[in-house]
Parts: C-alpha cells; sequence; structure tokens
C-alpha cells in the first residue's frame, strides 16, 4: 500500500508540496477549508478594484485534476492524534503516515483584536470584498453630505503598517483618489482625498535596503500619501485612529482604517505544539529541525509561515510566498529520497529577491546586490507576480487586465458588494405602489406578504 501523505493547507507551501509528489509513489490527500488556492501576494490589488477575486483564486480541485494520486477534502482541522497519526476534523479523521502542516497564517493585532471589526486586514477573500466596500462606500457617503468636517472624515484613509502590502495598498488608494475617481463625482473631489500610512518603525519597508526604503517614501509621497513613521496606534474607534508620536498623542478622525501591521501564525501550530510537545515562538510558529521536521517527530514537517526555522542565519525566514514554496517542494523531495533510503539534506533557503510595487510604473526591487527602483523595478515585478501565478487562465485574466488599467487608468473592479444587506437600507425601502388591473392601488409590501402566506 502507498505511503499516506497528508497535506494541511491550499496556500504555496502546501499546494507546492502536492504537486511535487504527482509521480511519486504515495497517495496525497490536501485538506483546506476553503476550496481555493488564493493568489495572496495580488490580494490588495482585489482589495482596490484592479483585478476581480477570480482573477487571483483558483478551485485547488482544478489545479490537481490531472494529478491520480491526489485528492482534496473541503475540511476544518481542529486537532492532531500523532500517537495514532491522525488529523482530527471538525466532521471525522483523516489517517497520514507522513504529515505536512501548511496552515499560514493570520491577522494579528497585538492583543487588541477589538480593532478587527474596525480596522480590517488583508488575509483572505472575504477580506479584500470588505476592504473595497468600505474605500468606495467613503467617497459614496463623502458626495451624499454637505458638512466639510464629515467629508474630511470620509475621505481620509489610514493604512497603518508600512510592510509591503501597506506601502502597495496606499499607493493604490492614491491612484483611485487622483485617477481612476476623477470627474466621477459633483459634489466633491476625489482628489481632496486624505491617506495616511502609519509605521511604528523609523522607516517603511524594514528589511529592504535604506536606500530603496527612502526611494518609496519619495514615490509614495509624490502620489500624495502622507508617510508618517516612528508613529504608533494606542487606540482605534468607529470614526478615528489615536496615534502615538514623538511630539505627542494625536486622533486622526477617519471613516477608513486599514490593518496592514502584522500577521500571527495559524492556531493550528499551538494545537500541533500541543499534540507533540514542540516549541512555538511569541507568533504562535512552530520550532523545526533543520530538514523542516517536529523534534521527535520526523514524520510530521511544518512549513511556510506557521514554520519558525532559524537554522540558517540563525533568525527565522520571513513569511513570504518564495519561502513556502521552497519548504513546500524541498519536503516533497526529503519524502520521497527517504522512501529510496538516501541521505537527507537540511533545507536551504535561496533568496530570490524582494519587490513591492507603489503605484503606476512604480516598484521598489532588491534582487541580490541589485538595487533597483523606478519603471524597470515595475516590469521586473509585474513578471515574477505572473510566472508565479499557478493557473495559466488567471495568468492571461491578470495580464489582459493589468494592460487594460495601464492604458485607459481604469479598474474593472470598482463594485460595492455587501455581505448582508446594511440595517439603514433594510428599513428604509421605497413606498412603491402599483396599479392593478382593476384600478386599485396595490403596495409592494402587500405583495410580500401574499408570498410568504
Amino acid at each position: 500500500m502507498s505511503e499516506q501523505i497528508v497535506i494541511i493547507g491550499g496556500g504555496f507551501g502546501g499546494l507546492y508540496a502536492a504537486k511535487r509528489l504527482k509521480r511519486a509513489p504515495v497517495e496525497v490527500t490536501l485538506i483546506d477549508r476553503r476550496n481555493h488556492h488564493l493568489f495572496q501576494p495580488l490580494l490588495y490589488q482585489a482589495a482596490t478594484g484592479a483585478l476581480s477575486p477570480a482573477d487571483i483564486a483558483t478551485p485547488l480541485r482544478r489545479l490537481l485534476k490531472d494529478q491520480r494520486n491526489a485528492r482534496v477534502l473541503l475540511g476544518e482541522v481542529v486537532a492532531f492524534d500523532v500517537a495514532n497519526k491522525q488529523v482530527i476534523l471538525s466532521d471525522g479523521v483523516v489517517s497520514y503516515d507522513k504529515l505536512i502542516v501548511a496552515a499560514g497564517s493570520g491577522k494579528n493585532y497585538f492583543g487588541n483584536d477589538q480593532w478587527a471589526a474596525k480596522a480590517p486586514g488583508l488575509k483572505t477573500i472575504e477580506d479584500a470584498l470588505e476592504i473595497r466596500r468600505r474605500i468606495l462606500t467613503a467617497f459614496e457617503a463623502a458626495e451624499r453630505t454637505s458638512d466639510p468636517d464629515k467629508v474630511r472624515e470620509w475621505l481620509t484613509f489610514v493604512v497603518i503598517g508600512g510592510g509591503p502590502t501597506g506601502v502597495e495598498m496606499a499607493g493604490a488608494l492614491a491612484e483611485i483618489a487622483h485617477e481612476t475617481l476623477r470627474n466621477e463625482f459633483h459634489s466633491i473631489n476625489p482628489s481632496d482625498a486624505r491617506i495616511i500610512l502609519v509605521q511604528s518603525g523609523a522607516r517603511i519597508l524594514p528589511t529592504y535596503a535604506e536606500s530603496l526604503s527612502a526611494r518609496a517614501t519619495d514615490s509614495l509621497e509624490r502620489l500624495g500619501v502622507e508617510v508618517l513613521t516612528g508613529v504608533r496606534v494606542t487606540d482605534v474607534g468607529d470614526r478615528s485612529v489615536t496615534l502615538s508620536t514623538p511630539e505627542g498623542a494625536t486622533t486622526l478622525p477617519s471613516r477608513t482604517i486599514l490593518w496592514t501591521a502584522g500577521v500571527q501564525a495559524s492556531p493550528l501550530g499551538k494545537a500541533l505544539a500541543a499534540a507533540t510537545g514542540a516549541e512555538v515562538d511569541r507568533g504562535g510558529r512552530v520550532i523545526v529541525e533543520p530538514d523542516m521536521s517536529v523534534p521527535g517527530h520526523p514524520d510530521v514537517f511544518v512549513i511556510g509561515d506557521l514554520a519558525n526555522f532559524a537554522h540558517q542565519t540563525g533568525e527565522p525566514l520571513p513569511g513570504v510566498a518564495q519561502v513556502a514554496i521552497q519548504q513546500g517542494s524541498y519536503v516533497a523531495d526529503q519524502i520521497v529520497r527517504r522512501q529510496a533510503g538516501k541521505r537527507v539534506a537540511p533545507f536551504r533557503y535561496h533568496d530570490r529577491g524582494n519587490m513591492a510595487t507603489i503605484g503606476r510604473a512604480q516598484a521598489v526591487a532588491e534582487i541580490g546586490p541589485l538595487r533597483l527602483t523606478g519603471w524597470f523595478a515595475w516590469q521586473i515585478w509585474a513578471v515574477v507576480h505572473l510566472m508565479y501565478q499557478i493557473d495559466v487562465e488567471n495568468r492571461l485574466l491578470v495580464l489582459i487586465q493589468w494592460i487594460w488599467n495601464y492604458l485607459t487608468r481604469k479598474r474593472s473592479a470598482l463594485l460595492i458588494t455587501d455581505r448582508e444587506q446594511p440595517a439603514a437600507t433594510a428599513t428604509a425601502q421605497p413606498s412603491l405602489n402599483l396599479i392593478t388591473n382593476s384600478g386599485s392601488l396595490l403596495r409592494v409590501s402587500d405583495i410580500r406578504e401574499r408570498k410568504s402566506s
């Protein structure tokens, strides 16, 4: 009987591990609580209307349909029974011979989880749709009010976190305000929008070279973004954010506050640690061995954002896609090598570089000793992000959409799609009446009552 390889998580690490085992003499079971693989590096473009969610998400079953030794299960993992080699789901169990846990990470509000409802983060398609709704609704609300203070409140956007996602989000917001929505409103000028990027550290993009951080700051400011560094968020309210600055505390009125400040490992990291006796770091990541296995459990591997791998440099590897991809491929290869009785070498990460886009034809890239900025860096960023799209159809859709956006300066997915109807709308139904053939008045509410009776 073939070895049963169970992979938890359909992100970059889990999916690359599964596909790498395509020709191996094993049976692969990929478990995820969502039915799709999400290309998270472009999620901010779905949140700002440049791309539709379907452009960056692909059903897992489609990606693995031609792999005969792989199956996909839609389910939620809640615990582990390592003694019996079982993964416990909310509605059943799955047995394994080898287990790869690639459950990823979520948002981290650093102990202030109450801020989540007021300052949404960006990790899922649902998050992107909610952020897009809030951004577009802010402009619509500003159009309908004549109070200058309320207009300023609606047109002030605060992005918390100066990492790549925050920088890309702030730049996209600036383009929406100054280019995309130009001349589309009558009572307001969208370019009056105030976009503020808040970073607690001394500079944005702190993991990049200082010269690139400075260039990114300059590019954002040219787009009209206010970059605040050395500023810490102390409170997030319904209509404001409180900041601690070197000059003292200050409160910024704002109706749209977005959180990109940090991530925290999936709770499955702590669940696995409890089952195996492994250690986790402050961020909930499992501290792994040089071969990505859990200490004392050579048949259990942790990869991607959920793993703390510090054996190479003394510092944990960053939670980026290329780390997860390389670790997923490595673990798959090591499983095959073990089956053949070959030596297992420690994992070695090969840094392919870092890059972030700031706006139209503006990006920064760090590739080995090279420091690139501007249009050329933007081209490299675009090519790399297209190459890493796993689905060919999505790659083509994104390319076509990018070309259209570049030529027209338009964003095709600026749609407000409420997850549920707002209470204000639900209680303010228009009073519509119909004239029947008999000449009598028939209210819409009467039709509803007759349908329900």
